[in-house]
């Protein structure tokens, strides 16, 4: 037996490998009433990128992936564009000094971390301090983590960009004020925590004889032992994301009061109705039709009626602040950015240094090969993507990019 599949991308299209992981997933015994496809769909680990998968007692780790609590903060200045500096070069600079980014681990042997002394950030940040005690605790039961992973390690990473899709930019909206944004997660130690559940459910498949339709579909039943320990790791590392997207939000918005101190910047990141903190790779216990269930938002963001959130293009593309309206039929969630249409290495070898510089022309941010997997070229149209998803949302700020500093 099958569940339906709900298709919200009307306008883009929906490659054939993700239609296939999506029946797949479909086919599983322990999905509720349907699962949600948003527009930005894209082929996935076991399951697709950009859907919405509700699950009865019963959770698939690689469905929620390894960049756990990946996700966007997004915060509007008091800054309007024609306060800001004619060449944002030096602008970048900083930025890419005060917020570390690309790779910065060494297997824990050379990381690059934004502080100093953990030790005295973590006992001055309420916040961090009970994380710290938390993962104490989940390594302590966890040897398979903590052979790896210390306190120490992980808090290194805090503050810190990483690779990839992730980035930071400054950005315009229609009414000429600017905007910070930035991409990130759980950093090292989620990643650690995805793949090593990820490893055990896969183990208690096999020893189960479980037949899957995709081996990276194995999951964790909610009355196995293994449940509530990977429950409590999940939280702690959607917890530790969103601190480290406020920690990087600030870093960003010091930069900018030192380079032009004589703006007001608002930066009450909790008080502020315009700063949003949303996660678009994660689990969250919800209702929906008559049952509770577990929300798995692969690439998707809460939009429930009223809700803020932030749906990004690529680089040098526009990007959103929208509104939810809290379709039911799409759990009510959203997309989470434009989706790809082509892998990093299609990408690589298809796009053109030119075209890149041409298609990020006006926006001051790295111009070189090493990039040309970001490119907007490798990615769906933003304004499909959002014409797909008129049910789910409504727009409140579109935003251009003038300022792009990639992980």
């Amino acid at each position: 037996m099958t569940v339906d599949i709900k298709y919200f991308c009307d306008k883009v299209p929906v490659e054939t490998a993700a239609l296939s992981q999506l029946h797949n997933l479909a086919s599983m015994p322990f999905i509720h009433h349907h699962i949600a496809v948003m527009p930005d769909v894209h082929v996935g680990k076991g399951a697709t990128i950009g859907s919405v998968i509700p699950t009865v007692k019963a959770i698939i780790p690689a469905a929620v992936g390894v960049d756990i609590g990946c996700g966007m903060i997004a915060q509007r200045l008091a800054l309007k564009a024609n306060e800001l500096p004619d060449n944002l070069f030096n602008l970048r600079s900083e930025i890419e000094k005060a917020v570390p980014h690309g790779r910065t681990d060494n297997g824990g042997k050379n990381d690059r971390g934004s502080w100093g002394d953990i030790n005295k950030v973590v006992a001055n940040n309420m916040t961090a301090n009970v994380l710290w005690g938390n993962l104490e605790y989940i390594l302590d039961k966890h040897a398979g983590l903590s052979k790896y992973w210390q306190p120490e390690r992980a808090f290194r990473h805090l503050g810190t960009l990483g690779t990839g899709n992730h980035f930071i930019e400054l950005c315009i909206d229609e009414e000429q004020f600017c905007w910070v944004m930035l991409h990130s997660g759980s950093r090292g130690i989620g990643n650690a925590i995805g793949n090593y559940f990820i490893s055990l459910a896969k183990k208690d498949m096999e020893r189960y004889y479980i037949n899957l339709p995709d081996k990276d579909l194995a999951y964790i039943p909610e009355d196995s032992n293994v449940f509530p320990d990977y429950f409590e790791a999940l939280n702690w590392a959607q917890a530790f994301a969103k601190l480290n997207r406020t920690t990087m939000m600030m870093n960003v918005l010091n930069v900018i009061n030192k380079i032009i101190p004589h703006t007001i910047l608002k930066t009450n990141l909790t008080g502020y109705t315009e700063a949003i903190n949303c996660h678009h790779n994660y689990v969250s216990s919800e209702q929906h039709y008559g049952k509770h269930v577990y929300i798995t938002r692969k690439g998707a963001v809460s939009a429930k009626r009223g809700e803020l959130g932030i749906i990004p293009g690529s680089m040098g593309a526009k990007s959103f602040i929208v509104r939810g309206l809290g379709n039911r039929e799409s759990f009510n969630s959203c997309s989470h950015g434009a989706g790809r249409i082509m892998s990093r290495t299609e990408a690589k070898k298809l796009i053109s240094l030119e075209q890149h510089k041409h298609d990020t022309d006006g926006v001051e941010c790295r111009k070189d090969e090493d990039v040309l997997d970001e490119t907007p070229r490798a990615y769906k149209n933003i304004d499909a993507v959002m014409e797909s998803q008129k049910d789910l949302i409504e727009i409140v700020h579109t935003l251009k990019q003038v300022l792009c500093v990639k992980g």
